[in-house]
């Protein structure tokens, strides 16, 4: 079993204690780094005060992002299908000219 670190991360003005397992350590505190980027740019750009506000229109803007991801992987994926169809369809048509 692998040993779990214990580390604090500070997300809007407070401190979060947690055990993660080594491999998770970087992500934790990257993705920690980009939600404090974001709360800051959100509130240089608009008049927001409750943190809690801030916190809700971060979350939505990743979940956002997530979501476009997904679709965007999806159209790619069925690009790709459609592509090796076609592919497949060029090589019966020649094997079939044997």
């Amino acid at each position: 079993m692998s040993e779990l670190l214990k580390i604090k991360l500070t997300i809007a003005d407070r401190v979060y204690p947690l055990s993660v397992s080594v491999d998770q350590e970087e992500a934790l505190r990257k993705s920690a780094k980009k939600i404090e980027a974001m709360i800051k740019q959100l509130e240089q750009n608009y008049a927001v005060r409750d943190k809690q506000d801030v916190l809700a229109m971060c979350a939505l803007q990743y979940a956002t992002q997530l979501q476009q991801h997904h679709h965007n992987e999806k159209e790619s994926v069925s690009i790709e299908n459609a592509t090796l169809d076609h592919l497949n369809k060029m090589i019966d048509e020649h094997m079939a000219s044997f």
